[in-house]
């Protein structure tokens, strides 16, 4: 009797280790294998969720099959304490790791929707925007200048669904500080905008920020300037020998005329080299943009050409009158433009005039130069005549 007991335990202990090794192989298989999810798709991690939270809605959103397996799997690779909140993109057919290398890796949530306010020269600009998950197709919902153009029904219908949005505020270069200011305050979706200080000129670092709604829009100020000491500490510690430049400031505000004079990136090193190389022969630096800031202050823009009183005009942005550098930036230069002023083109242009197409034509002599102003001016007649008829 012993012996048939015995024998039915044996014979009952080896059908369990079977199943559990079948149990582990598909637990390994579906833990390796391609997930079930068809199409890409977005992932919220809640914050505060635990595993066993995520795990579940994972499974229940059909992107794991198994809550379990996910579970364990994250506990024995030791990263069941590692899952960041935000949301994710995970792509079709994602296995088990790599849908935990997605939400433990962190960074910026990435969102189906999202609302970038632009500020330009021209007054800001919100974008809503919509990008399907597994694509790079992007889908417009609303574009409008906020205080000039009625809000769209589909971006107040958006804002009020309660989906997540990511938010970005976008400043392009050469904007001056006053102009950015002013761009923040249309911003309905920040908040202390009222009591906005203007920073110094030049000390705000040109980029898309991301921010949270709600968000202060002070704090996005310190930002903008922590990122703009950053670029200016590292271009003046790597800046070429033998340049006209005594400190960061004079730096920055060369780097700031740079930034009016072009928005053609290929010309920032030669722009800078017209420049360093007019210091350098004592010749003054006579570019408009530093007059335009003389008469405007940096609050807008000039709405017309220089007149002749106004380039006659003594003033310390005059650089038709004053040698050397105005006293300080007339704009917030592009870490590019920056790093331009400290590393110019090897040239000998000490002329530049626009030629047409968007860039500049560069000339050595005053003769050259001559010759490219003329053709300029019979460029600008012809449009003239264009428009006129």
């Amino acid at each position: 009797m012993w012996k048939h007991i015995a024998s039915n335990a044996l014979t009952l202990g080896i059908v369990g280790i079977i199943v559990l090794i079948g149990l582990i192989q598909i637990g390994q298989s579906q833990w390796s294998g391609p997930g079930p999810l068809d199409e890409a798709t977005f992932f919220e991690v809640p914050r505060g969720a635990s595993l066993t939270r995520v795990s579940e809605a994972l499974a229940a959103e059909g992107i794991v099959a198994s809550d379990s397996i996910f579970r364990i799997g994250a506990k024995y690779s030791e990263r069941d304490d590692e899952i960041k909140f935000g949301t994710y993109e995970i792509p079709a057919g994602a296995t088990m790791p790599e849908v935990l290398d997605i939400i433990t890796a962190g960074g910026p949530s990435v969102f189906p929707y999202t609302v970038t306010h632009v500020l330009r020269a021209s007054g800001p600009e919100v974008r809503a925007r919509e990008r399907q998950p597994g694509s790079s197709e992007v889908i417009e919902i609303a574009t409008f200048q906020p205080g000039v153009d009625p809000v769209p029904e589909a971006y107040t219908e958006l804002v009020a669904s309660g989906v997540p949005i990511t938010w970005r505020v976008s400043v392009a270069p050469g904007l001056t500080s006053w102009e950015v200011v002013e761009g923040l305050k249309a911003a309905d979706f920040l908040t202390g905008t009222e009591d906005l200080a203007v920073p110094a000129e030049g000390t705000l670092a040109p980029d898309t920020y991301e921010v949270s709604e709600g968000a202060d829009a002070g704090a996005l100020i310190d930002r903008m300037q922590d990122a703009q000491e950053l670029i200016i500490a590292e271009a003046w510690a790597n800046r070429a020998p033998g340049l006209p430049l005594a400190s960061p400031a004079e730096m920055l505000t060369l780097a700031s005329i740079i930034e009016k004079e072009t928005a053609v990136a290929d010309e920032r090193e030669l722009v800078s080299a017209v420049f360093v190389n007019r210091l350098n022969q004592g010749m003054r630096l006579q570019t408009d943009p530093t007059v335009i800031y003389g008469v405007t202050g940096g609050r807008g823009s000039l709405g017309r050409g220089l007149l002749r009183s106004e380039l006659d005009e003594a003033t310390p942005y005059n650089t038709y009158r004053i040698d050397g550098l105005p006293p300080g930036p007339i704009a917030n230069p592009s870490a590019q433009s920056i790093r331009a002023a400290v590393d110019p083109a090897e040239s000998d242009y000490i002329f530049f005039v626009a030629d047409g197409t968007g860039g500049h034509a560069f000339a050595r002599t005053l003769a050259e130069h001559n010759e490219n102003v003329a053709a300029w001016r019979a460029i600008e007649a012809a449009r003239e005549s264009t428009d006129s008829n």
